[in-house]
């Protein structure tokens, strides 16, 4: 399976914003993006207009990369978003939301979605009772995630259960922190999604 496997700290900068994809660290004064928020490469700042393509592309570039998904894979998300009744780039945020890397994430068992890849590709969580190792699965309303009750006492575990305590998960999302559980109550709204993206600029880009 492809993935992408150079410094992540480049993809935030090359955005030029954070993108959390470190987890805790993004969050102290090691961050990359903090010590040189400048566009990685040997020119460093080079002052030259944006257009409009420029600017799409961008933000598609910093939706897909804030989710971990891979060019083709991003563009599926899109085709099946637009093929929906509702809004296509609400559609499309909300696909990339409930997929189970991420609500692994937003239950705050994980740090990063990167490392919630790492949880469920190991098979350490279960939907609906059923153990699952597919990080792009597709939840909906009323599917139950959890940790396998047989990994439940190895360390990573140990310690989320700790974080759940302070952490404070979206309304959409229900949280067990006894049972490093989660339920999905309803649909994420936009109000309830990233308002750091713009998903009109990825509609335009794949419209244009």
């Amino acid at each position: 399976m492809a993935r992408y496997t150079e410094s992540v700290c480049r993809l935030c900068r090359r955005e030029g914003a954070k993108l959390f994809l470190k987890g805790t660290r993004c969050y102290t004064k090691k961050c990359a993006f903090e010590r040189r928020p400048t566009p990685p490469g040997q020119h460093g700042v080079r002052r030259r207009k944006v257009g409009d393509f420029g600017l799409q592309l961008r933000e598609k570039q910093k939706v897909r990369r804030t989710y971990g998904v891979l060019e083709r894979q991003f563009h599926n998300y899109f085709v099946d978003a637009s093929s929906r009744p509702g809004v296509t780039g609400e559609n499309l945020l909300r696909s990339l939301e409930l997929r189970l890397d991420n609500v692994v994430y937003r239950m705050g068992i994980a740090t990063s979605r990167a490392q919630a890849r790492h949880f469920v590709a190991h098979g350490h969580f279960s939907v609906n009772g059923r153990p699952t190792n597919v990080s792009s699965y597709q939840l909906k309303p009323g599917d139950r995630i959890e940790v396998r009750e047989t990994h439940r006492a190895r360390e990573p575990f140990k310690v989320a259960k700790e974080m759940l305590r302070s952490h404070q998960a979206p309304e959409w999302l229900s949280v067990d922190a006894a049972n490093l559980a989660g339920a999905i109550v309803a649909p994420p709204t936009r109000d309830q999604m990233p308002l750091d993206l713009n998903e009109q600029l990825v509609v335009e880009y794949y419209s244009r």
